[in-house]
């Protein structure tokens, strides 16, 4: 095991090449106030430096805010930060203190959307985890088909693609006129529950004729999860702490 030193202290960081795609992006993103101490304790976790996209973000910010808030990339914030997203290691369950021993029980978590999304990185043995894909690969929980779906890219590529303006396309089928106001008025632990629910014929046809409320993330997660154990006998597994 490394410690935090050798991870932290390494030579082409990724986090002024992160800065510089973030103030470029056509899209909005927010940076959160980092915690240094949270930040060094999750990098130790992780195991990985600082040299990685993934490194880099759990130790110099508290996590992004992406289009609007639509999606919350996890990293270290600030204890009490007004927007109220969770950290990766809150996420994931880290443990308490250091231990060696510990792995993210089938993938990491790595964000979340508004209506349930859940994007993870792939562990070592994804066909174990009954999750498609490769191991590292990003994979997408899409919350209207109730299924895992592999992106086909690792941590950074997806990093930037996230801001690259393709969210539009994305969720073209997902969003409805006026979701930005929507979305704004959620603190950064909070989702929105659609009814009739996303995976219904109903809203399928015609996003915007649901109603919305805000729930608590876990809440949103807890619902998905439950409904594949219903529709489809298969459970998702770990779908992040909220």
């Amino acid at each position: 095991m490394r410690e935090v030193s050798r991870l932290i202290e390494v030579e082409d960081p990724a986090w002024p090449d992160i800065r510089e795609t973030l103030e470029a992006s056509p899209v909005s993103v927010e940076v959160l106030p980092p915690d240094s101490d949270l930040g060094r304790a999750s990098i130790h976790q992780l195991q990985v430096t600082a040299r990685s996209y993934l490194g880099a973000v759990v130790l110099q910010c508290g996590g992004l805010l992406v289009d609007d808030g639509w999606l919350r990339v996890f990293g270290s914030p600030v204890g009490g930060a007004a927007s109220g997203t969770p950290s990766l290691a809150r996420v994931n369950q880290f443990p308490d203190a250091f231990d060696p021993a510990w792995r993210p029980e089938s993938g990491l978590v790595v964000a979340h959307d508004v209506l349930g999304g859940v994007f993870a990185l792939n562990g070592a043995d994804p066909a174990r985890a009954g999750r498609p894909g490769a191991p590292g690969e990003v994979v997408y929980f899409a919350p209207d088909s109730l299924r895992w779906e592999a992106l086909g890219v690792g941590h950074s590529t997806w990093l930037e693609w996230l801001v690259s303006g393709a969210l539009d396309d994305f969720y073209a089928d997902l969003r409805w006129p006026g979701w930005q106001e929507e979305v704004r008025a959620l603190n950064g632990n909070q989702g929105l529950s659609l009814f009739p629910p996303l995976w219904s014929a109903e809203a399928r046809q015609d996003i915007s004729a649901t109603s919305r409320r805000a729930v608590p993330m876990k809440e949103l997660l807890g619902v998905a999860r439950d409904a594949c154990r219903q529709f489809d006998g298969a459970d998702p597994g770990f779908l992040g702490a909220g």
